[in-house]
């Protein structure tokens, strides 16, 4: 079993920035986990945002492409997601996911409300 923790959400303002974070509980293993970002906003199936590959290839869906930006550090097993220009429709429960070798944990969701 993997745990996983978000932090750093919150509110900000439109065109605003925020960072969140996803510290894993996986040992040494980290390394070997594809992660990705989703968000879920009310009524809606949750929606994959951004993903990092363990060579480190990032993918984006492409509403956030150019604004949203995916990276990890495998030494300290986080993986952050650095949200720029932000828009109300960013606003949701964003979820750290691990892949690893078909094995899928998620972590307990992170607020982000954008707003003015």
């Amino acid at each position: 079993q993997v745990q996983l923790v978000e932090s750093g959400g919150g509110l900000a303002q439109p065109g605003g920035s925020l960072r969140l974070s996803c510290a894993a509980a996986s040992g040494n293993m980290f390394r070997l986990y594809v992660m990705s970002w989703y968000r879920q906003v009310p009524g809606k199936q949750r929606e994959l945002l951004a993903t990092i590959t363990t060579s480190g290839e990032e993918n984006y869906e492409d509403s956030v492409k150019g604004r949203f930006t995916i990276s990890r550090d495998n030494a300290k097993n986080t993986v952050y997601l650095q949200m720029n220009s932000l828009k109300p429709e960013d606003t949701g429960v964003y979820y750290c996911h691990a892949d690893f070798l078909r094995n899928l944990y998620w972590g307990q969701g992170t607020q982000v409300t954008v707003s003015s």
